[in-house]
C-alpha cells in the first residue's frame, strides 16, 4: 500500500477519534449542567415548599392534676386551684414570637377563671412549656346554670379558650403574622376531684 494512502488513513482515524473524544466531553458537560440545574430546582422547591412554609403553631393545655378543690352540692358551687401546663408547639423553621395573652376557662359559656400567658417565643421545631397558676370559681355563674345537676352526677365539663398572636421569622428576614388558637374541653370528675378527660381542637 502506498505510504501516502496509509498516512491519510491514519490521519482520518485520528481525526475521528478526536471528534469522538470531543463529543463525549460535550455529552459529559451537558449531563453535568442538566444535573446541576435539576439539583438547583429541587433545592429551590424544597426551600419554598418546606423551609418557607409558614404554619400556625399549636396552642394547647396538657393534662393536669387538681391539688386543691371544693365541690359543694348543697349550695351548688365549686372552687379549684391548679397549675395549667400550657404548650405552644412550633413546627416552623424559625421562632414564633407571640404577645402576652390569656386563656379563659368557661362553664356553660360563663367565665369561671383565667390564666395569664406572658409575652415570649417558641423556638423553631420545639415546644414552649408554660406553667401558670389558675383559680376557678363558680361565684359569678347565673342561677340558671346546670351546676347542681352536674355536681350530683359527679361530672362537669369546662372549656378553655385562648388565642396567641405573633410572628414567625425564617432565615432572620422573612416574617409572617400567625394566630394560634386553643379550644379544649375538660371533663372533671367531682367525686375523685380529677381530670377525667381532656381534648383539644
Amino acid at each position: 500500500m502506498p505510504e501516502s494512502n496509509l498516512n491519510g488513513r491514519v490521519d482520518e482515524e485520528a481525526l475521528l477519534m478526536m471528534e469522538e473524544a470531543k463529543r463525549k466531553k460535550r455529552m459529559k458537560w451537558t449531563i453535568g449542567i442538566i444535573a446541576f440545574v435539576i439539583f438547583q430546582v429541587v433545592q429551590a422547591l424544597f426551600f419554598v415548599l418546606v423551609i418557607m412554609k409558614f404554619k400556625s403553631p399549636k396552642f394547647r393545655i396538657s393534662d393536669f392534676a387538681i391539688p386543691s378543690s371544693d365541690f359543694n352540692q348543697t349550695s351548688p358551687s365549686f372552687n379549684m386551684n391548679f397549675t395549667a401546663p400550657i404548650r405552644v408547639k412550633n413546627t416552623n423553621w424559625g421562632p414564633f414570637k407571640y404577645d402576652a395573652s390569656t386563656v379563659d376557662f368557661m362553664y356553660e359559656g360563663s367565665q369561671v377563671g383565667q390564666a395569664i400567658i406572658p409575652k415570649s417565643k417558641a423556638n423553631f421545631k420545639s415546644t414552649k412549656k408554660i406553667n401558670v397558676p389558675v383559680t376557678l370559681s363558680s361565684t359569678n355563674l347565673p342561677s340558671t346554670s346546670n351546676l347542681k345537676s352536674d355536681l350530683s352526677s359527679g361530672f362537669m365539663n369546662l372549656t378553655s379558650q385562648g388565642e396567641l398572636r405573633g410572628k414567625v421569622t425564617i432565615m432572620f428576614m422573612f416574617k409572617k403574622k400567625k394566630i394560634s388558637q386553643m379550644n379544649c374541653t375538660i371533663a372533671i370528675n367531682t367525686s375523685t376531684k380529677e381530670v377525667q378527660s381532656l381534648s383539644c381542637k
